[in-house]
């Protein structure tokens, strides 16, 4: 990869921050881990080897004839009556390390849900039965794309925002202003729950409803770096020489506003984190039955005498969000101007 001397320089500055490029690391381990959740944890077998075939469950629903059942029903490979098909046909079967989902019941538990911690369960079961462990690395993902998602909107949404106010000024600048005071006036947690509570949420619909609000953090910065650098001398002359504005904004001054915004992105990324599990736990996120840190943080609150959910919720937040900051901290002083 080709980097300019300034972006060389930058990057060495980064990597000598140890807290920050580990942190990168490892957030980016536990991430690719996360996108192949499916792989870890599953109620369904990976792969099965019957009557000289290759089947793949994990990526395709079979129904019970296809082993020799009678019901034109997808099987159900840990019920005893399937392990007795594929035992009788000597079947090779390969599962998940976790053999659960994020939405797989337990059946086989000793005690009444919520269930501690065993070798069945690492990290014990939910109040419905549903192992915790499949559910924080199904949630894990959900979370951080999500929040990928909003970030790139917002800061698509909000460095052109910055972008226009700065370099035309005047009343397209004094409008802006005006309708950004009003507009970050609004409680925003309120809203957010109001406006859920008219749709049944999901995915989309609460990307959008949060995308109304998140764009507005990085207005002000954007806006600063175009006010400053419209004019200077490099902008002044692509003007004398006929370059339309469009040019001039995305190709000569947005690349210079663009240090600023970079280092502002990871404190977005874990504000929508936040966010999302805030609705979760209050009951207005993602439908019921999806992976949700925030709705496993509401069960703790409501089975204090599982601390095994809390705990597991409150680790897993606290990781992600710290690797979030520390490696948004080293972005920071890597793109520092002064440094």
């Amino acid at each position: 990869m080709n980097l300019s001397p300034l972006n060389r320089r930058r990057f060495e500055h980064f990597k000598a921050n140890k807290r920050g490029w580990w942190s990168l690391w490892l957030f980016l381990v536990l991430f690719g881990l996360s996108l192949g959740a499916e792989l870890i944890a599953n109620d369904k077998p990976l792969a099965v080897h019957y009557d000289g075939d290759w089947y793949f469950p994990a990526l395709k629903r079979y129904p019970e004839t296809t082993f020799g059942g009678e019901f034109p029903l997808e099987a159900n490979y840990k019920s005893p009556y399937i392990r007795e098909l594929l035992k009788a046909k000597d079947a090779w079967t390969l599962w998940a390390p976790i053999p659960y989902s994020y939405q797989s019941i337990n059946y086989d538990l000793k005690v009444p849900a919520p269930a501690p911690p065993s070798s069945d369960n690492l990290l014990g079961t939910d109040d419905q039965g549903r192992d915790v462990l499949a559910r924080v690395i199904y949630g894990f993902r959900v979370s951080v794309l999500f929040a990928l998602t909003l970030t790139v909107l917002s800061s698509i949404i909000g460095v052109t925002a910055g972008a226009l106010q700065g370099f035309y000024g005047g009343w397209v600048d004094l409008a802006g202003q005006r309708f950004l005071e009003i507009w970050s006036g609004l409680p925003v947690l309120y809203l957010l729950i109001i406006l859920a509570s008219f749709v049944q949420p999901n995915f989309w619909w609460l990307l959008g409803i949060m995308l109304l609000f998140s764009w507005m953090s990085l207005v002000d910065v954007v806006r600063a770096e175009f006010l400053r650098g419209r004019n200077l001398e490099y902008v002044r002359a692509a003007r004398a020489l006929g370059m339309q504005n469009g040019a001039i904004m995305f190709r000569h001054i947005l690349p210079n506003a663009m240090v600023s915004t970079m280092t502002f992105m990871p404190f977005i990324l874990t504000g929508a984190i936040g966010t999302l599990t805030a609705l979760d736990f209050l009951g207005f996120g993602l439908p019921a039955g999806s992976p949700s840190l925030g709705e496993l943080v509401a069960q703790g609150k409501s089975n204090l005498q599982a601390p095994w959910l809390g705990m597991s919720a409150f680790a897993v937040l606290a990781i992600m969000l710290s690797l979030l900051v520390f490696i948004g901290e080293s972005a920071r002083d890597a793109f520092d101007p002064r440094k």
